[in-house]
C-alpha cells in the first residue's frame, strides 16, 4: 500500500512507496505499512544522520519486503519472549538428561542480567551485532554502593550463553543475526592470584563451623515457624557444603538414599564418616561419582530435625528409610530451599563469623568448594584425586584451584632438606 501522506516535513522523507522516516528528539525513526500483517513495522535506526538514515532505511525496506514476498512475517518476539522460548528448549534438554537443572538455572540467570543490559520488550527482529558491544563494561562496573565486581570470567561466560541463544533464535528465524560481536577482552593472567578463586583461610572455616553451629541452634530451638525451619536447613547445607566441597545443583537434589554412614562417632556423632553417591543426572559433568567425608555433626544433625519435623520416634534406619526418596535439603517435602534463600542466610552467617570484608573478597558459599579443593591441592593431594572426588577435571584444578600459598612454597623450597641437630641441611 502506497503511502496515503504526499507532503512532508523537514525531518520526514518517504522510502519508495511505502515506508516513510521521521525524527525523534535527535534519532532517526523508520515507519512501513505490513499489509499482510495489518501493522506497522516501526523501529530507532540508531543514528542522528539523515544520510545514513536514509541508507538504512533502504536497507530494512527491502529486508521487510522480502518477508512479506516469502510469507514471513516481521513481528516476532521480544528479547523476553526470545529469552522464555530458549529456556523451554533447553528445559527440554533437561527433562532428555542432556543438561542438568543446575546448567538450566545458570543459563536462566545469565539471560536474565542480558534482559537487564538490553531491555525486555526489544524486537528481536530489530537486534544488531554491534548491540552489545558495550556489555562488559556494563556487567563489570561498580554500582551503586557494592563493591564486588563481576569478574571477566563471568562476564565471558555469559557472552556465551547469550551468543548459543541468538545462534537458536537465528534457526528458528525469529532473527536476523546469529550472535553479537562482543568486544574481545585481554587475556587474563592465569598465574595471579587475584584472578584464582576466592577461598576462605583455615582460620576462618574454624570460626564459621562454630558461628553455624550457633546459628543452627537458635533456628532448631523453635520450629514452629516456617522461616526458622528455612534457616536451620540453609544452615545444615552450608555445612554440608563446607565438608563436602559439593556444587549446589548437586547438593539441592541430594536425597537421603545417596547418603551412606559408614563409621559411627560416638555419643556426640560428628567425625562420622560418610560415604556419598553423586548420581550422573544431577552431576554437571554428567558422570556418577563416590567418595567419603569425614562428617561434623551436619548430616546428623539435619536427620534430627527431619525427625523433629516428622514427630516420630522410629529408629534411624526405619527413618532413612522412609526419607529415602526426599530431598534433604528442603523445608518442606517437594521442593529444595532456594538458591536466594541459601545467599540471605551465607550473608548473615558472614556477619556472625566475624568474616571480614566478604563481599569485597567476593566470598559466596560457592567458596566453600573453592576452599575445600584448595586446601587438598595444598595437603598434597594429587590432582587426579582430587578431580575424582569434586567431580571437576585434573585440567580445570590446576588452572583454576592451584593456588600457591606461602606455605606451599616453603614447603617446596624445603623439601630436599632436613633438620639436624636444629641446622637445616640438605638430605
Amino acid at each position: 500500500m502506497a503511502l496515503k501522506k504526499t507532503a512532508f516535513n523537514d525531518d520526514e522523507e518517504a522510502i519508495f512507496d511505502d515506508a516513510v522516516i521521521y525524527k525523534r528528539g535527535e534519532y532517526w525513526q523508520f515507519r512501513m505499512w505490513l499489509a499482510k500483517e495489518r501493522k506497522y513495522a516501526r523501529f530507532s535506526l540508531k543514528t542522528r544522520n539523515r544520510s545514513t538514515a536514509i541508507d538504512k532505511a533502504k536497507l530494512h525496506y527491502h529486508e521487510l519486503m522480502a518477508l512479506q514476498l516469502s510469507g514471513r512475517s516481521y513481528y516476532s518476539y521480544t528479547t523476553k519472549q526470545g529469552v522464555e522460548a530458549y529456556l523451554e528448549q533447553r528445559y527440554k534438554d533437561y527433562e532428555a538428561g542432556l543438561i542438568v537443572i543446575g546448567r538450566h538455572r545458570t543459563i536462566a540467570t545469565h539471560l536474565e542480567h542480558w534482559l537487564k543490559f538490553i531491555g525486555k520488550d526489544v524486537k528481536v527482529k530489530e537486534l544488531e551485532r554491534t548491540d552489545c558491544e558495550n556489555y562488559f563494561h556494563s556487567r563489570s562496573k561498580l554500582k551503586g554502593t557494592k563493591t564486588l565486581k563481576v569478574s571477566q570470567t563471568t562476564v565471558e561466560n555469559e557472552q556465551s550463553t547469550i551468543n548459543a541463544m541468538m545462534a537458536w533464535l537465528f534457526k528458528k528465524k525469529e532473527s536476523y543475526i546469529e550472535g553479537f560481536d562482543f568486544k574481545k577482552l585481554k587475556a587474563l593472567d592465569k598465574g595471579a592470584e587475584e584472578n584464582r578463586r576466592q577461598a576462605f583461610t583455615d582460620e576462618e572455616i574454624t570460626a564459621i563451623d562454630k558461628a553455624l553451629k550457633e546459628y543452627i541452634a537458635e533456628a532448631t530451638a523453635d520450629i514452629r515457624t516456617d522461616a526458622n525451619i528455612v534457616k536451620a536447613v540453609c544452615g545444615f547445607y552450608l555445612g554440608v557444603c563446607m565438608v563436602t566441597g559439593m556444587r549446589r545443583g548437586e547438593l539441592l537434589q541430594l536425597k537421603w538414599s545417596d547418603i551412606e554412614e559408614l563409621e559411627g562417632g560416638g555419643v556426640k556423632r560428628e567425625n562420622v564418616l560418610i560415604k556419598i553417591t553423586v548420581r550422573g543426572v544431577t552431576s554437571k559433568v554428567r558422570k556418577t561419582r563416590k567418595f567419603v567425608i569425614r562428617d561434623s555433626g551436619y548430616f546428623n544433625g539435619l536427620l534430627t530435625l527431619k525427625r523433629k519435623l516428622d514427630g516420630t520416634e522410629i529408629r534411624e534406619q526405619a527413618l532413612l528409610a522412609k526419607l529415602s526418596n526426599e530431598l534433604m535439603f528442603s523445608a518442606s517435602t517437594e521442593n529444595a530451599i532456594t538458591p536466594r534463600a541459601i545467599g540471605v542466610h551465607f550473608e548473615k552467617l558472614m556477619v556472625k563469623a566475624r568474616i571480614k570484608d566478604a563481599d569485597a573478597r567476593g566470598l559466596v558459599p560457592y567458596s566453600f568448594r573453592h576452599t575445600f579443593i584448595t586446601k587438598r591441592v595444598n595437603s598434597n593431594l594429587p590432582p587426579a584425586a582430587v578431580a575424582e572426588m569434586c567431580g571437576t577435571s585434573i585440567t580445570q584444578i590446576e588452572k583454576t584451584y592451584y593456588h600457591t600459598t606461602q606455605e606451599k612454597m616453603i614447603s617446596n623450597a624445603l623439601a630436599n632438606y632436613e633438620y639436624i641437630d636444629g641446622l637445616l641441611v640438605p638430605k
